[in-house]
């Protein structure tokens, strides 16, 4: 839990000029919807998750709040923010490992569209954004513990405008 409140304090810090929304993937009990709340008050953060626990902790308003699989509600969203999401937060990992790995090759594949040039990526799993490139980890943050990538300027900006190439 410290390595990612670590990793998401650092990436607003990253994005406090960038301007766009916030994907969080996974509401799980909310505590992380709960910190980016907290440190980006006036940014608009979308949270996707299958349904709400009965114990979580915080909630998005509903007009922010996507419910249903993934499979089903990121492409859509996708196409609605095109080029406009600053962070992107993910936390789908299961103990299921192929399926954590199925979840991350659907997310890498389907969020590179969404991503403002610069955006910043968090993620539990490891990713494979086209136009995204690793970046080292907060201090204090194991390796491999957590994962932060950032967008290209170039490959964002060609991923948001398809004309551009």
């Amino acid at each position: 839990m410290q390595a990612q409140r670590t990793c998401i304090e650092a990436a607003c810090a990253l994005i406090a000029d960038l301007p766009g929304v916030v994907f969080e993937l996974g509401l799980g009990v909310g505590r992380t919807y709960s910190h980016l709340s907290e440190k980006l008050p006036d940014r608009e953060i979308y949270v996707f998750d299958r349904q709400v626990l009965p114990h979580v902790v915080s909630v998005p308003p509903a007009s922010h709040l996507v419910l249903g699989e993934l499979a089903d509600t990121l492409p859509q969203a996708v196409e609605r923010f095109r080029g406009k999401v600053a962070l992107l937060h993910t936390d789908v990992g299961s103990a299921d490992i192929a399926y954590g790995m199925k979840t991350a090759a659907f997310i890498s594949q389907h969020v590179p569209v969404a991503l403002a040039p610069g955006a910043v990526i968090l993620s539990d799993q490891a990713l494979n954004v086209s136009g995204a490139v690793a970046m080292a980890l907060p201090d204090g943050v194991a390796e491999d513990r957590y994962h932060m990538y950032r967008m290209d300027a170039a490959a964002g900006a060609a991923a948001s405008n398809p004309t551009a190439a």
